[in-house]
């Protein structure tokens, strides 16, 4: 395991995407935001991801220079096409313009399409509270073969994780973000279960037959993820599902569904936004006092452990499995750049590309 200063690891990242053909505001943003997630401890959405970018715009599949574009506005609403660019730049540019519209309506909603994996939801959630706004963001996809779930009582894959986020701001203390997927596990952390070699618990998987297993390798090997609560997160799945149908883009041959939905409130359209926020920190310091269970140390919100995390990390460096680094020197490689490790710092080891016009 190596542990590497955060600055480093994010201008490493953007290197990288700058070669792969990134222009550099989008580099820079998407670095920002894959570090971003490893320091607030959700490693199976950070860099890990890398080498799948990179496949992906060798394959065409992701258009690493392309801009959102808007196709469809009005006062609360609007349309936008990713145009298979940078999902993280494409849900960033519309969670800014989500807030904008809805400081103006009172609140606003949002349909993506063609925009392409955009990451740890919570990002856009915390974006939305750090603008003193409540946010909401669902990402669903389903269709023939797709995904990583089956519906209930099905045996072939036809569902994505298809998470949910949720973002209140509070007056003192972290903000309040919620970020789940509706399977049991998110892909990603069967992706940091496999880099370290380990299996994973009882009740996240299931074999090609449909039978339940700890194998990480089972879910790559034709597998499927369990809905976390049963019905009831196939249901979430489903609505998701049907909510990235607002975007027009469904496709009957395969009927497949792929989209994301961005919803912003103002508490101004309501109430004071500082009486908002006085009471979301009173009622959270309120159950945060209730006397813990035997066993249980503290009281925690969602929002919490990732800004603790972040704290942690920020000073410590992140830990990067050596498969991962392996994965990102070899990822450099085929753009012509090295990846070097150099000298410890306070924060971890700091990293370097070299190679081509990209030195220190």
């Amino acid at each position: 395991m190596l542990t590497l200063s955060p600055t480093s690891l994010q201008r490493v990242t953007q290197g990288i995407l700058a070669a792969a053909g990134t222009p550099s505001p989008i580099a820079g943003a998407v670095a920002r935001i894959l570090v971003g997630s490893n320091l607030a401890g959700h490693d199976s959405h950070g860099v890990l991801r890398i080498p799948t970018y990179l496949q992906m715009i060798q394959d065409g599949a992701l258009r690493p220079a392309e801009e959102p574009q808007m196709l469809r506005e009005r006062s609360a609403t609007a349309l936008v096409d990713g145009r298979k660019g940078w999902g993280h730049y494409t849900a960033e540019w519309a969670t800014t313009l989500a807030v904008r519209k809805a400081r103006a309506a009172g609140s606003c909603t949002l349909v993506l399409r063609r925009c392409n994996h955009i990451g740890r939801l919570g990002e856009y959630a915390e974006q939305a509270t750090a603008a003193g706004c409540v946010g909401m963001i669902v990402v669903g996809a389903g269709g023939r073969g797709r995904g990583g779930a089956a519906p209930l009582g099905g045996a072939e894959r036809a569902l994505g994780t298809n998470p949910y986020a949720f973002g209140v701001p509070v007056e003192s203390g972290d903000p309040f973000i919620i970020d789940f997927a509706t399977t049991v596990v998110a892909e990603g952390k069967l992706q940091v279960a496999r880099s370290k070699g380990l299996d994973v618990p009882e009740g996240l998987i299931l074999d090609s037959e449909g039978v339940p297993s700890t194998r990480t390798s089972a879910f790559y090997e034709g597998g499927s993820m369990l809905f976390m609560g049963g019905h009831k997160g196939y249901a979430m799945s489903l609505f998701a599902s049907l909510a990235a149908g607002l975007n027009g883009l469904f496709q009957p041959e395969n009927w497949s569904l792929d989209g994301v939905l961005i919803q912003v409130l103002d508490p101004a359209a309501f109430l004071s936004p500082a009486e908002y926020r006085r009471t979301v920190s009173a009622f959270l310091e309120g159950i945060k006092s209730v006397r813990p269970a035997t066993g249980s140390r503290e009281i925690l919100y969602p929002g919490e452990p990732e800004a603790r995390s972040r704290a942690l990390r920020r000073e410590h460096g992140i830990e990067v499995p050596e498969t991962i680094w392996d994965q990102l020197c070899e990822g450099a490689a085929s753009l012509g750049l090295a990846l070097e490790l150099r000298e410890e710092t306070p924060h971890g080891q700091s990293a370097a590309l070299t190679g081509g016009d990209r030195g220190d």
